[in-house]
């Protein structure tokens, strides 16, 4: 199959006859309502190139219509996928792998070693840990139709880590056609080799995302765990139904209208809890980590003070409780690498044990030079947690002096703008609110916005070489004492220079219909293979 974004979107919901005129598309059969699993997910698909954009959505689309090299199982152990045969050199510099037998795109062409090494050349210019890697590369080549060989500078002992992440930009493998788009500019052609098939018929953007189990999909043997693994589709359709007013969601769960909602809004729990028809689970081991991004291209987060100012002003308990509520879904946390793994660490967060404090971070601003010129806080409006805490940051920094404007708008909205690295009377920003998952705040690498590489990095474009060398430093560490050494010199130094400021942690459920089954745990995506319905 082969659809484009501009026909998609050129279409939209005035354009459903044309769209669903047999001249263009062939007749067929309608799934059964016992064959569709039906979605409401935390937010509208913003693009659907997953790689041109970190936004959740884009990348849970991906994780239908592609597939990677390599997964992480839920030992955070990178397994092959894609992948059959690899190993790496004695010298530790030359990375070899070998495409496993059937794998076909869907248009019902090869995948080939070109298109991989395509694709993890596009990857790479976006993705934080494939900018790390390829510092590293001497050159990516196709050594035949199936051999990809990886020749590196320097050993590098995550190479499948890099692949097999679940953090955004994930590392999907596309056509060599569409992996040769500047990767600065969004692909419009969707040609995946993954579990589903994306339906262009029947999607209405803004509305309704529609995949189709691609029968031509070949699984791998071993059983699921987290995106590692056999992606066995047991039903034929799933719909990803976009219900902003997540109250109506709610109500079309317990009618039986949809079967999963990713995001319940915490005092709807109790009646979802009493509901006999209804499952609440944690499916995210670790959780989401709330980011404050904050520009340092421009006035006023160009100098560290006015970062600092908001480091103390930012009062976590809350961000969290206007949202989460109730405590045991939801936790405060000083450290730069998320709360309860390994790498949680206490140094230099006099500011998290002392703060929040109104006063020091009036001081800091009034050090930095900041005389009330205007601050763009964007607002995303469609999603809880994030409308939630632009208001109360925007309270936190008026309080201290900060002329503070407003913007709201959908996250598709946001995700646009924020890539903008114009002034933010000139269409840029100041602010936006965003989070991760947990595992990938919890590594320096991993995490798109934890690098600090200007702007090349992520948006916002911090920029420090001593963070830099640390997470140099943390990659090469031969164990887990060593690395945690490192965290905490990168914790001392990063809430110095702040790159961001956190507003917490959470783990919240998610609901579904009982007689939906199967689901697999993962943190950053949501996986639809393994699911069944009665």
């Amino acid at each position: 199959m082969r659809t484009t974004r501009r026909s998609v979107l050129g279409a939209g919901v005035a354009g459903t006859a044309m769209l669903a005129a047999p001249a263009v598309w062939p007749a067929r059969a309608q799934p059964s309502a016992k064959g569709t699993v039906r979605a409401v997910m935390h937010g509208d698909v913003p693009t659907f190139d997953p790689i041109w954009t970190t936004a959740n959505m884009a990348a849970y689309h991906g994780n239908m219509v592609y597939d990677t090299l390599f997964g992480i199982d839920n030992r955070v152990q990178p397994q092959p996928q894609m992948v059959g045969r690899h190993g790496l050199s004695d010298d530790k510099l030359t990375f070899t792998m070998e495409l496993r037998d059937g794998l076909k795109w869907s248009d019902g062409t090869d995948v080939t070693a070109r298109d991989c090494v395509a694709s993890l050349r596009r990857w790479a210019a976006r993705d934080g840990a494939g900018q790390h890697l390829m510092e590293r590369v001497a050159d990516i080549s196709a050594r035949d139709a199936r051999t990809i060989v990886i020749r590196l500078k320097e050993p590098y002992g995550l190479i499948t880590d890099a692949m097999a992440k679940t953090s955004t930009p994930i590392c999907f493998m596309m056509r060599e056609k569409e992996a040769m788009t500047d990767p600065m500019q969004k692909i419009e052609t969707i040609v995946g080799s993954g579990p589903f098939l994306f339906n262009e018929r029947e999607t209405r953007p803004g509305s309704q995302y529609v995949y189709d189990r691609n029968p031509n999909y070949r699984p791998r043997s071993e059983p699921p765990s987290w995106i590692a693994g056999g992606k066995v589709v047991h039903v034929e359709r799933v719909i990803f139904q976009n219900m902003p007013d997540v109250q109506t969601a709610i109500a079309a769960l317990q009618a039986g209208e949809v079967d999963y909602v990713e995001q319940p809004p915490i005092d709807t729990v109790p009646v979802l809890e009493a509901d006999p028809d209804i499952v609440l689970a944690d499916r995210n081991p670790l959780g989401n980590v709330g980011w404050i991004r904050l520009n340092f291209l421009h006035p006023p987060f160009n100098n560290v003070k006015a970062r600092q100012a908001v480091l103390w002003a930012v009062d976590q308990e809350a961000h969290l409780k206007a949202t989460f509520v109730d405590r045991r879904f939801y936790e405060p946390c000083g450290s730069f690498l998320t709360c309860g793994t390994p790498y949680e660490s206490d140094a230099n967060t006099e500011w998290f044990k002392k703060g929040p404090n109104r006063e020091r971070a009036r001081q800091l601003l009034q050090e930095s030079g900041y005389k009330g010129e205007p601050v763009t806080l964007l607002q995303a409006t469609n999603i809880l947690y994030m409308t939630n805490s632009a208001q109360i940051l925007a309270q936190e920094l008026r309080a201290i002096g900060m002329n503070i404007q407003m913007v709201p708008m959908d996250w598709s909205g946001v995700v646009q703008r924020r890539a903008s690295k114009a002034p933010p009377d000139q269409g840029g920003w100041n602010i936006f609110i965003t989070s991760a998952d947990g595992l990938s705040s919890s590594n320096p690498i991993w995490a798109a916005a934890h690098a600090a590489t200007g702007e090349r990095g992520w948006f916002g474009w911090p920029s420090d070489e001593l963070h830099e060398r640390l997470r140099d430093e943390w990659v090469k560490a031969p164990d887990l004492e060593t690395r945690q050494k490192v965290t905490h010199k990168l914790q001392e130094n990063a809430w110095n220079f702040v790159p961001h400021v956190y507003y917490g942690q959470w783990k919240t459920p998610v609901a579904h219909r009982r007689n939906v089954t199967g689901w697999i745990d993962s943190p950053g995506v949501v996986p639809f293979w393994n699911v069944k319905k009665a």
